[in-house]
This record gives structure tokens, C-alpha cells and sequence, in this order.
């Protein structure tokens, strides 16, 4: 898994706004799949049709704006959601270390797991109101906006239906998180050689299994999600049901049980070359956004000598933190106003 190294000469908010700036970039440029992908789970009429079939359907009936539903819910979502997954994590973590500051692999997936859900549960309406935005025609809308979305579900349906569907988010925590500790103990023993030896597809296929594990669970949700009385053909769920087991009944009896894997096993063959393509493009976006974000950062704490190039500014300690290197700086600025005081008051 690629992670971006933390640089310490960024301040906590600077990073934070870096790596927001560059998920959002990703997000955006990833809101074709992420549209089709839902539209298949809840199973609106796009999804009978062949992959690059629904998104022409899609680009027919709604336009290029249509590709974008619920992508600015979507950005929305991913601040309050990192900060309170980070926060959950840090303090788990920290109630699981031992005397020496470590703690096990599966303590800390557990600890993801449920900061996960912290996180879910704390955004979950944005959640709710992405799925209704993505799932209406644009062009013949129910819902105007994010907060006319939360409004009229709140308004017509309670506060429940905001949260309709996260014992799912729940329970599909577990087998991802088991999932992800299966992988990290077996990957030597399954492909005979150690990690950093892994090649792309090696490293794709660790990280896509324990994502199907839950996938059942994620798409019922957004069929619960989605589905409401209020809305024309019950917001265009493909089966309708009053709960979650009824909800799991119904589509194995009526499209067998393949159908709970809906956008996610039918078309892996098809989508896999687009899923390299976008997410090798995704992840140059996502460094290179970073990167110019973390230039800005740096040029305004004194590194850099300009925040269109890396030269670092003559005379600055960069192992010094940005709040050290601001007391530096201070200390320069009183000690040369005091030197400059002394000697004019010498003549």
C-alpha cells in the first residue's frame, strides 16, 4: 500500500489540508466509477445493461454533470470523517500499547475497524444523502442539494431513515477487518516470497479480497439507503423489502446469490483495465496535488526559497519543526532590534 511519508516541517493543519486537498482530487476524478458502482448496487435500471453500456446510458439521460452527482457530498464527507477515523484510531491504539509503546497487528486492525465506525457513524447522513443524489436523474431532480437532501429526508422520513442502514457498516467492519489480518498473516505463505517482492498485481489482488468480504453487507445498505416510499418507484431499488434480512432474502431468491457482489464481481474482468488505468491516474493526481499543496506550506514556513521549485532557503536548519524554527526566528529579530537599540543609543 502506498502511504505519502509525513514531513515534520508541515504543521498538523498543513498536512491535514494537504492530504484533503489531494483526496478530494481523487475523489473527483474517480466519480464515474463511484456513480456507476452505486447505481449497480441499488440496481436502477442503468445496471441491466453491459458496463460501458451504463455509462452511456448514464451520459444519454442525465449529461457529463451526471457522472458528478454526489461528488460534492462526497468531498464534504471526507474531512469530518478523516479527522474523527484519526482521532478514534490514535486513542484506541494508545489504550492497546504495551509498557514499551508497541502494540499487536490485529490490536491495530481491530483499533481501524472501529475507528472506521466511529467515523461511519459520525458521517453517515452525508452517506445517505450521496446515495439519493447519485441515485435521482439530475435532470429531473427530487432533491436540489446536499443540506435540501438531508432536509427533506429528516422532514419526511425522521431522523432514523438518516441512519438507515449502518448496523450494515457494522457488521461489514468484521469481515473486513478479519479479512485484512488474514491477508497480512498468510501473504508469505500464499505467494512464496516476502512482501517488498510483490509485484503490482500481487499487491492488487491482497487488497481487493478482503474488500468482497463486505461488499454483501455494503450493498444492501445502499438499497436501504436508497429505497423510501416517498420518492417515485421507491427511489429505484431493483427489489423492495422492509429490512435487512428481508432485504438478503429476496435478492438471492430473485437474482441468486451472486447478485449481493452487484457492481463488484460481474464486472471485474471489464473493469480492470479502466481500474489500473484510473487508479494509477488517481494516484499520480493524488502525489502530485500533495506535493504542490506541501510547496505552498513550505514556502510560507521558510524552507523554501519559492513555492514552484524544492531549493531550500539558504541558512534554515530544515530538521527544525515550523513553531522551532518560528522561535528562531524571533530570537534573530530581538536580538538584532536590541543590537540595533544599543548602538544608537551609544552615539
Amino acid at each position: 500500500m502506498a502511504t505519502i511519508k509525513k514531513d515534520e516541517r508541515l504543521t498538523s493543519s498543513q498536512s491535514f489540508s494537504c492530504v484533503g486537498f489531494a483526496g478530494i482530487l481523487s475523489k473527483s476524478v474517480t466519480s464515474p466509477l463511484e456513480v456507476v458502482k452505486i447505481k449497480s448496487q441499488v440496481g436502477t435500471f442503468h445496471c441491466k445493461r453491459a458496463f460501458w453500456q451504463s455509462f452511456l446510458l448514464i451520459y444519454t439521460n442525465e449529461g457529463l454533470r451526471g457522472f458528478w452527482k454526489g461528488n460534492l457530498v462526497s468531498c464534504l464527507r471526507l474531512f469530518p470523517y478523516s479527522a474523527v477515523h484519526l482521532a478514534a484510531y490514535k486513542k484506541i491504539v494508545h489504550l492497546h500499547m504495551d509498557e514499551l509503546g508497541y502494540v499487536s497487528q490485529w490490536r491495530a486492525i481491530l483499533a481501524g475497524g472501529i475507528a472506521g465506525i466511529a467515523a461511519a457513524l459520525a458521517t453517515y447522513p452525508l452517506e445517505v444523502a450521496e446515495t439519493r443524489l447519485i441515485v435521482q436523474n439530475c435532470r429531473e431532480p427530487t432533491y436540489a442539494g446536499v443540506l435540501h437532501t438531508l432536509g427533506s429526508v429528516y422532514r419526511s422520513e425522521g431522523l432514523l431513515a438518516l441512519y438507515r442502514g449502518f448496523t450494515l457498516t457494522v457488521l461489514g467492519a468484521f469481515p473486513f477487518s478479519v479479512g485484512c489480518f488474514a491477508v497480512y498473516m498468510n501473504w508469505e505463505k500464499l505467494w512464496q516470497e516476502p512482501p517488498f517482492r510483490f509485484n503490482s498485481l500481487q499487491n492488487f489482488i491482497n487488497a481487493a479480497w478482503p474488500p468482497a468480504l463486505s461488499y454483501p453487507f455494503d450493498t444492501v445498505k445502499r438499497k436501504m439507503q436508497a429505497q423510501s416510499s416517498h420518492l417515485p418507484h421507491l427511489g429505484g431499488a431493483d427489489v423492495h423489502f422492509t429490512g435487512i434480512l428481508d432485504c438478503f432474502r429476496q435478492m438471492i431468491r430473485n437474482k441468486g446469490i451472486s447478485s449481493l457482489w452487484s457492481g463488484f464481481t460481474a464486472n471485474t474482468v471489464k473493469v480492470s483495465v479502466i481500474y489500473v488505468a484510473v487508479s494509477c491516474l488517481t494516484l499520480a493526481l493524488l502525489y502530485t496535488c500533495f506535493e504542490m499543496c506541501k510547496q505552498v506550506c513550505l514556502y510560507r514556513n521558510g524552507y523554501i526559497v519559492s513555492p514552484l521549485s524544492y531549493t531550500l532557503a539558504p541558512g534554515v536548519d530544515q530538521s527544525l519543526g515550523p513553531y522551532e524554527l518560528e522561535e528562531v526566528r524571533r530570537y534573530l529579530r530581538n536580538r538584532n532590534f536590541r543590537s540595533q537599540e544599543s548602538y544608537k543609543n551609544r552615539w
